[in-house]
């Protein structure tokens, strides 16, 4: 593909960048790249992904935008209450940038539909604020062996790791199963800062360019930890579980299931069990 007079400008700051390039831009067009949640995560990395020129996003979201979603969710506007949030998401990305096909799906992401619709994306994106989602997520993305960004906020902690199936630790190595429905509070319960799904969110979106690239060091076998009041981060370092149920040596998950739904948001702890 060749690009236009218009995109070469559009994109020149990317491609004046030795690790990108002309070459580097075409496989971003080429791209497609699938965001689970158009919410507080899901809003940054949308947008930069957009500008960015990824050729295709897909949008999965069943939401309609709701006022409590503004303080985070920047993708979204006040006119904007009421509508499903990908077409709210859709509409932002074509203004921002047409060259993106946005590929919407209203819809929640189920046993009976994930496996499907994962296979269809070169990078998965988890912007979504449930545990049964983001095991769903880790492994959809594990038995069609799609990259996986994960990422969780809850008041001012974030987190954020890179799962390579069949290479990296992942989601169940370092927590085995979702934790019992009301055990860890909810953003709805305990409260998030809202800047912090802009920091996190433009990590998530950081880590599937460089993938999609194949530039960098990912952040495999490893959680960047992120201390809002601190402001500062943290590396854990992760392995893959010889135990796990679903990538271990003697895995005991073989298919999708859907998990108990929780309004739990991702738990982000100091230490890691």
């Amino acid at each position: 593909m060749d690009f236009t007079d218009e995109q070469i400008t559009r994109y020149s700051r990317h491609i004046l960048l030795p690790e990108v390039g002309g070459k580097g831009q075409k496989k971003l067009a080429k791209a497609r790249l699938l965001i689970v949640g158009a919410g507080g995560l899901g809003s940054p990395a949308a947008l930069y992904l957009a500008a960015a020129g990824v050729g295709t996003l897909g949008l999965i979201d069943s939401d309609a935008v709701d006022l409590s979603n503004l303080q985070r969710q920047i993708i979204h506007h006040t006119p904007d209450l009421g509508r499903s949030k990908v077409l709210s998401a859709k509409e932002k990305i074509r203004a921002l940038n047409p060259d993106v096909n946005v590929v919407t799906y209203e819809d929640r992401l189920l046993a009976r539909n994930a496996l499907e619709l994962v296979r269809g994306y070169d990078v998965v994106i988890d912007g979504v604020d449930n545990f049964p989602a983001k095991f769903l997520i880790n492994d959809a993305c594990y038995f069609a062996e799609k990259p996986l960004v994960h990422g969780g906020i809850l008041r001012f902690d974030g987190r954020v790791t890179t799962i390579l199936p069949k290479k990296s630790a992942c989601y169940r190595c370092v927590f085995r199963n979702p934790p019992p429905p009301g055990l860890v509070a909810s953003c709805q319960e305990a409260g998030v800062i809202g800047v912090l799904a802009g920091i996190i969110g433009t990590i998530q979106a950081t880590e599937a360019l460089k993938l999609v690239l194949g530039i960098g060091r990912p952040l495999t076998d490893r959680m960047l930890d992120f201390d809002a009041r601190r402001t500062a981060f943290r590396e854990i370092k992760t392995r893959r579980n010889p135990n796990c149920p679903l990538c271990g040596d003697h895995p005991t998950i073989t298919e999708l299931v859907d998990h108990e739904e929780t309004e739990c948001a991702v738990k982000v702890t100091s230490d890691i069990s």
